[in-house]
């Protein structure tokens, strides 16, 4: 670890990696233990040296965009979790954006609207990167990353090249995405093919979706998004509802009142609440209903 600490000084700037970080403070949920490090390039060479670096060490490592969709371990992580949220890229060429995996989705979706470009309207309240969002294809209001997706780069992290994805193979399904077979390639940049628009139209369109938004969700608490994928020919919140589990808690997790889909920190949960809390929805669900409901949440340290 040591050795790791010393030649990571020499690759990042000061500022950059902690030692002993609190996860929470890197998660949606506000839930975690400490990472052994926590670094943050600030460019694709950078993410390259470090994991590379880790590598050589024997150091377990995990690559992560802004937190949304992960619930960290109370025990936190013996190793180092890299942010990849310095990697900002961003070129408009016509209808064509080339976006860093670091993006926000929102602030691509801001982007595009700026410069009157239409087809990220979906993505202004996913709080989720552009690299988050195309490992989940990550969706909303009828739209999703793949409608849009023209290509992307990853770093492989077993040979340390940069390669490229065509559209297509991606192999995009609901909130699925090659990637999740390949936990090898880390997203660098995407690009993205979107349609000459009315900036004033586009915001007014973003606008409303935001309202409707903070409407329906719980985005006064902490939370990962929705908790559950959504079940051929059902809407899961439903299914959660009619089981009457809206409000339920487990320490300090709890199914938020205001929409089921959520699983929500009211205040102090701990990952090992949180999980219990989606077991139990899921048995209820399967007890009630006769299905079994998948969680998208992403789980990272030891259980």
């Amino acid at each position: 670890m040591k050795v790791f600490f010393t030649a990571a000084k020499e690759i990042l700037a000061s500022d950059a990696i902690l030692r002993n970080e609190p996860l929470s403070q890197h998660s949606t949920f506000r839930i975690g233990g400490k990472a052994d490090y926590f670094v943050k390039p600030e460019n694709e060479r950078e993410l390259g040296e470090i994991i590379r670096l880790a590598k050589d060490c024997g150091i377990a490592f995990s690559v992560i965009g802004c937190g949304s969709n992960i619930l960290f371990s109370d025990k936190g992580y013996q190793g180092v979790i890299i942010t990849t949220l310095g990697l900002k890229e961003l070129h408009i060429d016509g209808t064509e954006i080339v976006a860093g995996a670091g993006l926000t989705l929102p602030q691509l979706s801001s982007v595009a609207q700026k410069n009157s470009l239409d087809g990220m309207r979906f993505m202004c309240g996913i709080p989720g990167t552009v690299g988050g969002g195309i490992y989940m294809n990550a969706g909303a209001y009828g739209g999703e990353i793949a409608d849009i997706l023209v290509s992307s780069r990853y770093y492989d992290t077993s040979s340390g090249e940069i390669c490229e994805l065509s559209s297509l193979e991606h192999d995009f399904a609901y909130r699925h995405s090659s990637y999740m077979e390949h936990p090898e390639r880390i997203i660098l940049s995407a690009k993205f093919a979107l349609a000459q628009g009315c900036a004033d139209d586009i915001k007014k369109e973003c606008d409303e979706l935001l309202r409707k938004r903070a409407e329906k969700q719980p985005l006064e608490f902490p939370s990962a998004g929705s908790t559950f994928k959504r079940y051929p020919g059902f809407f899961t919140a439903q299914l959660i509802d009619e089981s009457g589990l809206k409000g339920y808690s487990v320490g300090g997790a709890q199914v938020s009142e205001k929409h089921a889909g959520f699983v929500i920190n009211r205040g102090g949960a701990t990952s090992s609440d949180v999980l219990e809390l989606i077991e139990y929805i899921k048995a209820k669900i399967k007890k009630t209903h006769g299905i079994d409901i998948e969680c998208e949440i992403r789980f990272i340290g030891e259980e």
